[in-house]
């Protein structure tokens, strides 16, 4: 009885590592995947970006001198931030996405 216990404790945990490593996967697919879409736009003009996306939801100028314009959007609920910035000559020099698959 004890080596059933041992053997089914052992499978349990196993099952639950392997489950844990997909997820983790299917997460470094999914962010990769908008990693490569939204590196598109970089050293591209703003206007190229608003043609795409629409009118930011915010824009500003940040610490750096350089815009930031930020997108928001939801999926299932969950909020999706894609922040854009831009440089003095209107060219995207980088972004960042949170939330977003």
């Amino acid at each position: 009885m004890q080596k059933i216990k041992i053997i089914l404790s052992t499978f349990f945990v196993f099952m639950m590592i392997a489950g844990c490593q997909t997820i983790k996967e299917k997460t470094n697919a999914i962010v990769e995947k908008e990693n490569t879409k939204l590196s598109k736009y970089i050293s591209k003009p703003a206007s190229v970006l608003q043609m795409d996306l629409g009118k930011p939801d915010e824009d500003f100028k940040n610490a750096k001198g350089n815009f930031e314009f930020i997108y928001n959007t939801k999926k299932y609920g969950i909020p999706c931030e894609r922040r854009f910035e831009i440089n003095s000559d209107s060219i995207v020099i980088g972004f960042v996405s949170n939330g977003c698959f």
